[in-house]
């Protein structure tokens, strides 16, 4: 496993984690013996492959995923290793809600201090001041290390920063090859401060493992709504998922390996792909022993900078008669 170099963190940080969003939750439709079996299974695995950092959210499954996280966590004695992130949903997130959200989501976690507290949205009525305050209590309180943001600008992550009056460590954005804009300013900004992009939906839920064509596509609800998996978008990913297969093969691995070599080849990014099963963590967590030339990742970057799904009302379109189909 790799780890990021010169954060800081108490803990360090494996450039690749897992994401718990389908612990707990339906949408994913792996069932309920996956909550109660698999996900304990998946946990204590990563733990062994070196992964450290495991993000989840009180939004998913309404508590249910902090709450299996946690349980696996303490059975398998891993919480002075584990660095956990969790997340408030910002539907009201002045000082007081921060500061009493966080603590339910340490209880539910079972632990004494969230390594990393981030903002799951930006809220685009209640300024950033009093959030920050909340947060800065409970670094203050030793509830939180760390303090992070998910889906803001580079613009309003600088303004949560000035805000708190410290740093706000990472950034979890959407970012993978199949959404390339973060690499623009955020990922070098964050390089060149010591900050963290954390790169979600790093394999575009399944789209660059490159097994969906026009006649096969992937199942579940989340999925079903992403105009990635339309046959249009498909067909016009023909060259990136091309050139993945190109380089995966060069290197004895999956599309979805490289998927991920690729991200954290660049600086400052640690992804955090979900795991289905115990077989997935170890494939994702085998990513980081790929070294991509710099040729191959210059191809696969241009490959995903030409790349331009449907999108629009077109998208929508599309979406609606998936819909009516099934």
């Amino acid at each position: 496993m790799r780890y990021l170099d010169g954060i800081g963190t108490d803990k360090p940080m494996s450039r690749i984690g897992l994401g718990t969003w389908q612990f707990g939750s339906r949408e994913w439709g792996y069932g309920t013996d996956y909550s109660s079996t698999a996900a304990d299974s998946i946990v204590a695995r990563a733990a062994e492959l070196g992964i450290t950092v495991f993000d989840t959210a009180e939004a998913y499954g309404f508590g249910r995923s902090e709450r299996i996280l946690g349980a696996a966590l303490a059975a398998h004695d891993l919480g002075d290793r584990a660095f956990v992130a969790t997340k408030i949903f910002p539907a009201f997130p002045v000082a007081a809600v921060v500061r009493q959200r966080g603590r339910a989501s340490a209880a539910r976690l079972g632990v004494s201090k969230i390594d990393l507290y981030q903002v799951h949205q930006p809220n685009p009525v209640v300024r950033d001041g009093t959030t920050m305050a909340g947060m800065r209590d409970l670094q203050d309180g030793g509830v939180v290390d760390e303090v992070g943001v998910s889906n803001y600008t580079l613009a309003r992550w600088k303004d949560a920063e000035f805000e708190l009056d410290r740093r706000v460590l990472s950034n979890q954005v959407q970012f993978s090859l199949a959404h390339v804009a973060p690499l623009d300013e955020m990922v070098p900004y964050a390089a060149s401060l010591g900050r963290v992009v954390i790169a979600y939906s790093p394999l575009a839920q399944g789209f660059l493992s490159a097994r969906y064509d026009a006649t096969s596509h992937p199942s579940g609800a989340v999925r079903a709504m992403n105009p990635l998996f339309l046959p249009e978008s498909l067909e016009r990913s023909k060259g990136l998922l091309g050139t993945l297969r190109e380089v995966a093969g060069a290197h004895q691995s999956t599309p979805a390996q490289v998927a991920l070599a690729w991200l954290i080849h660049h600086p400052n990014v640690v992804v955090i792909p979900g795991a289905s099963s115990v077989a997935q963590v170890e494939a994702n967590a085998a990513a980081a022993d790929i070294a991509l030339s710099d040729d191959e990742v210059t191809e696969l970057t241009t490959q995903a900078r030409g790349f331009r799904p449907l999108g629009g009302l077109s998208a929508a379109r599309g979406l609606a008669q998936g819909r009516m189909r099934r």
